[in-house]
């Protein structure tokens, strides 16, 4: 049996950084997010032949490693979770080297990210963080493109309202209220 060819390797390895930026979103335990990238790495090696060339990658390796996750998910159900992020809280602040207040704005950004739902989260991070358009996310996530946008609207509402961070769209739905009560 032929193993998956050394361009297909060199994509998974140079790809890593993304999977597992995307498992830590999901999951947001770097012990778990590492074993979700492990797993997706060993799915998509032993399914390497699956892989149409042509099609984007990056889409059906966040595929892989979405439905590990929700297996995951169904599993800890049963068995119980194994990891809290609250155990982790240093992790959250950021380099120690940055300056103070950048540490605390972004302790408030990563703790407003933590607290959006997972849906929100999934879609902020593949079409902020990994760039994918609307489709891409749409497409992965198996959910009609409005869907995402709508989920993507309302996860950076949220980040800068918890933030405390002044966002043109809080402003102008306060200013429509204001109208309208007037």
């Amino acid at each position: 049996m032929a193993g998956p060819s050394d361009e297909f390797g060199d994509r998974l390895i140079a790809f890593l950084p993304n999977l597992r930026r995307f498992a830590m979103s999901l999951c947001r335990s770097p012990d778990m997010a590492d074993d979700l990238v492990q797993l997706a790495c060993e799915r998509a090696i032993a399914n390497a032949s699956s892989f149409v060339p042509g099609t984007r990658f990056d889409a059906w390796m966040f595929r892989i490693l979405r439905n590990l996750w929700i297996d995951q998910l169904r599993r800890d159900r049963t068995q119980g979770r194994k990891d809290d992020i609250g155990a982790h809280e240093e992790r959250l602040a950021g380099d120690p080297g940055t300056a103070p207040e950048h540490r605390l704005v972004l302790k408030d950004v990563w703790k407003a990210i933590a607290g959006l739902t997972g849906e929100q989260r999934e879609v902020l991070l593949l079409v902020c963080v990994e760039e994918l358009s609307y489709r891409e996310a749409a497409d992965i996530l198996g959910l009609p493109i409005g869907t995402v946008m709508s989920r993507l609207a309302r996860a950076r509402i949220n980040i800068a309202a918890a933030a405390g961070i002044d966002a043109p769209a809080l402003r102008s739905k306060k200013q429509d209220k204001v109208e309208t009560d007037e």
